[in-house]
């Protein structure tokens, strides 16, 4: 019973970490990443399914954003911990926005270019068909893209910044509520739950989830966070790479594994969907958090400097999230666009040197002008985009 065995391990391992922090027993700065890196991961797939279950109680496109919000509630506390911290530690902006930057390319070079990948390897077709109701999360992620340009150019995220990405995604969940979208089945240990529980046993069920796995990212966001700093001075490790890659990928992991199942289910639109959600919430909500966690750590409305490596790494971010689009954008994703999409992603972790970032950025935005613009169907199905149905 490999559904059990997963849900039982989601509920234990998180005690290895539990006993020893709620008792305020060190467990040396290597260990205590690890056991809170874990205990994360087994809450984020706790939270998952949680958020699946209740699918069956609410409207399938509430469901939809309410499942890529919660799913990714572990890269806010992690992220929230560094701006928040960096109102005494300045160093810790930097901290910040690598988290945010990693969490939001590793969503699309890796989350959403796998479940092309997994489509061929099981039914050997070559492109994934695009619901036509994901036109909606695309629009609104083109407009927070674009706006997301401005970061970079003015050299701070300020509160200013928050409110305009705070109403673009409000806007996105009143649209999305508006539309019609479909019932998706629940695979995995949710499904699971679903078939031998009654509704009473699921509602507790899902409340026990949702509060074990807060409590879990509650009392392992921080050491978590911090842990992986230390190690990397310790072990002479790029910090800054540990915080925008190895900390995102644990809390993302469960997220990437559900819908990897929705592909090998024949769900394979609603698995992009999800994290075509996924991407809007971080994009506007997880950026927005970031000046408001540091204006409250600081106890004044203040604005994030940005330095140079900061203005980088939203810059190809940026160009990362339009090229994406401009794939979408004909609502059929290739094999051939998912390769490029992730080699490219490769290449900046294997050559993350000063300037390069830039280098990136560039052949993105020359990719932008082949692939978005190289037709006049794509075109029109780009500035089609702009005006969210």
């Amino acid at each position: 019973m490999p559904n059990l065995a997963l849900i039982l391990s989601s509920l234990l391992l998180p005690v290895a970490w539990l006993i020893p922090a709620l008792q305020g027993i060190e467990t040396g700065h290597y260990l205590e990443p690890l056991l809170s890196g874990l205990a994360i991961v087994a809450a984020a797939f706790l939270l998952s399914w949680a958020t699946e279950l209740a699918e069956i109680y609410v409207p399938p496109a509430f469901a939809l954003i309410v499942l890529a919000l919660v799913s990714v509630l572990p890269e806010y506390a992690i992220d929230i911990h560094f701006a928040y911290t960096a109102a005494t530690r300045p160093e810790y902006v930097e901290y910040a926005v690598a988290n945010m930057t990693g969490a939001n390319r590793l969503l699309v070079g890796l989350g959403w270019s796998m479940l092309v990948f997994v489509l061929f390897m099981k039914t050997r077709i070559r492109s994934m068909e695009v619901d036509p109701s994901q036109r909606t999360p695309l629009s609104f992620l083109l407009i927070a893209t674009l706006y997301s340009f401005i970061l970079p150019l003015k050299g701070t995220i300020s509160i200013w910044d928050s409110a305009v990405l705070l109403l673009i995604f409000l806007a996105y969940v009143r649209r999305a509520l508006r539309a019609e979208a479909e019932e998706a089945p629940l695979v995995g240990p949710a499904g699971w739950i679903a078939e031998r529980c009654s509704d009473a046993s699921r509602i507790a069920i899902i409340v026990s989830f949702l509060v074990y796995a807060c409590l879990v990212i509650w009392c392992s966001a921080e050491p978590f966070a911090d842990g992986l700093v230390a190690v990397g001075l310790g072990w002479n490790i790029d910090e800054y790479i540990l915080v925008q890659m190895i900390a995102p990928l644990a809390s993302e992991a469960p997220e990437f594994i559900v819908a990897i199942l929705f592909v090998l289910k024949g769900r394979a639109s609603t698995a992009l969907g999800a994290l075509i959600s996924s991407k809007v919430n971080q994009w506007t909500l997880l950026v927005g958090a970031i000046p408001i966690a540091y204006s409250v750590g600081s106890g004044e409305i203040l604005a994030l400097e940005l330095a140079a490596r900061p203005q980088e790494e939203l810059l190809i971010t940026s160009a990362q999230s339009l090229f994406a689009v401009a794939i979408l954008a004909d609502l059929r994703f290739r094999l051939g666009e998912a390769l490029l999409l992730f080699v490219l992603f490769s290449l900046q972790l294997l050559l993350p040197f000063e300037g390069v970032r830039y280098a990136f950025s560039g052949l993105y935005f020359l990719l932008i002008l082949v692939l978005g613009f190289g037709s006049r169907q794509r075109q029109n199905d780009l500035s089609r985009l702009l005006r969210p149905e």
